[in-house]
């Protein structure tokens, strides 16, 4: 495509078209208009950065290279007009495109409760979704001794792991009766619930706050029981709602979120969409593994360089790895009729493990704690290859009653197509190829390929295979 590309919003999404883009040939102009001042970041590194596992530098996402890509900071779009084909900031320009791609993302939902402003929220209060949010918590954090954490999803339960490891008395109160009720069934929120007392965090279930009191001194949140909580510090986690404003007042067709086709176009032919604020078959995102897969259509349809791409969703994962907790979580929640359900419970030692089979493909999965087996149990999931004879090899890591399989110890035994990074779908091939093409080193594998540039949690498995790749190397060279 020859023209002149725009991109309103550089977050995950928007950050990943810009260097797709920039990748790929073509006569094009590209630019990136990001709301905030800060260069494009890792969202689901921000749990690491509240822990203080990582500093901010860490979660920075890599720019977009090229004479091609405009990135503007800090300039926030007010308006579309389609007539014209021309955007419209806060500061009062009009740039125009020849096609838009609307990356807006999505915002933290402030519940309504008395003493909650959503515009300014009081102070020691504070959502967990950029950046900045990120800073307010840590800004208060550093004198606080107690924090609650309003919601028990996936954001919730990483923001309150990261605040116990910086030492602080955590609770989290959530309105369900079980913890991360979209992805666990309750015996697994049982097990994780347990989980988390052990590490220092506690949770209040099947209770709703009604209101907020918040001062310079602490903050008090009021439950439906009514009993009342006091700490020093609130982080509201109570879910996300997709960044439509600028496309419904645009006259764009919007549902949840602003709906697309299989060519991540808009009802205006001339407007893309793509990440949290995208809703494509009924579906609004909200990880990051579609948002990029997403980006890459768009790419390949704007330059001209892949005119057959279509967005496909694929499987999703959803992992929660956080110090002391390792879940996966996939598939339909509930069996279908005349499938298998298979479970384990250890609840003293943290560990839970449901598999759902439909025939001999598996349709759900949960696995939490240790088990040697959550590797294979995704790729058979992804893949949609049938399930070994005897499941409880996948349920508890190894068979009973035959000795242990033994553990790979090369990833010499890992098949080429085996997935290593989730999010960008890089296989052990694409870093096996890639070393054989000049890598040499898991920072120059990691550029080329984009793995453990999403969650992270395929970092020791990336650097393992680097490291094996160079022995090998050393072999032959010797030899």
């Amino acid at each position: 495509m020859t023209g002149r590309i725009i991109i309103v919003g550089h977050g995950m999404a928007g950050a990943r078209l810009a260097a797709e883009l920039a990748a790929r040939p073509g006569d094009h102009k590209v630019t990136v208009l990001g709301a905030e001042p800060h260069r494009a970041y890792n969202r689901i590194m921000l749990s690491n950065l509240l822990a203080g596992k990582v500093g901010e530098s860490d979660v920075e996402l890599a720019g977009a290279a090229g004479q091609t890509v405009d990135v503007r900071l800090g300039v926030a779009v007010t308006a579309v007009d389609r007539a014209d084909r021309t955007v419209r900031t806060a500061d009062g320009d009009r740039i125009g495109y020849d096609h838009l791609v609307l990356a807006t993302g999505s915002r933290a939902v402030v519940p309504p409760l008395p003493g909650l402003d959503p515009v300014a929220l009081p102070e020691r209060v504070a959502v967990f979704r950029t950046l900045d949010d990120c800073r307010r918590i840590l800004a208060t954090a550093g004198g606080a001794r107690r924090a609650l954490v309003l919601g028990g999803g996936l954001l919730g339960l990483e923001a309150a792991r990261g605040l116990a490891t910086r030492g602080l008395d955590v609770q989290v109160v959530h309105p369900v009766g079980h913890l991360m009720e979209r992805q666990l069934d309750p015996a697994g929120g049982a097990v994780l619930a347990r989980t988390l007392a052990d590490l220092g965090v506690r949770t209040r279930l099947a209770v709703a706050a009604t209101a907020v009191a918040a001062g310079p001194d602490g903050v008090r949140l009021t439950l439906s029981d009514g009993t009342g909580l006091d700490a020093d510090l609130l982080v509201l986690s109570c879910g996300v709602r997709p960044e439509t404003g600028l496309a419904r007042d645009a006259g764009l067709t919007v549902d949840r979120g602003v709906v697309v086709d299989d060519r991540l176009r808009t009802s205006d032919p001339d407007i893309s969409a793509i990440g949290d604020c995208a809703q494509h078959d009924g579906t609004v995102g909200g990880l990051v593994a579609p948002a990029w897969a997403q980006a890459r259509v768009v790419a390949g349809l704007l330059t001209g360089d892949e005119p057959g791409a279509r967005y496909r969703p694929q499987p999703v994962v959803t992992r929660l790895k956080a110090a002391g907790i390792d879940l996966a979580a996939m598939g339909e929640p509930n069996p279908v009729a005349g499938g298998e359900e298979l479970t384990f419970t250890d609840p003293a030692r943290g560990t839970y493990a449901r598999l759902l089979i439909d025939g001999d493909r598996l349709t759900g999965a949960i696995l939490l704690g240790d088990n040697p087996s959550v590797g294979t149990v995704i790729q058979l999931f992804d893949r949609g290859a049938p399930v070994p004879a005897d499941r409880r090899s996948l349920l508890l890591g190894r068979a009973t009653g035959v000795p242990a399989a033994a553990p790979v110890t090369s990833p010499a035994l890992m098949p080429d197509a085996t997935t290593v990074c989730q999010c960008n779908t890089v296989t052990k091939g694409a870093l096996v190829r890639c070393w054989r093409a000049g890598a040499r080193s898991v920072g120059e594998v990691v550029a080329t390929t984009r793995a453990t540039t999403g969650c992270g949690s395929c970092r020791d498995a990336v650097e393992g295979i680097v490291k094996w790749l160079s022995a090998v190397d050393s072999v032959e060279v010797g030899a």
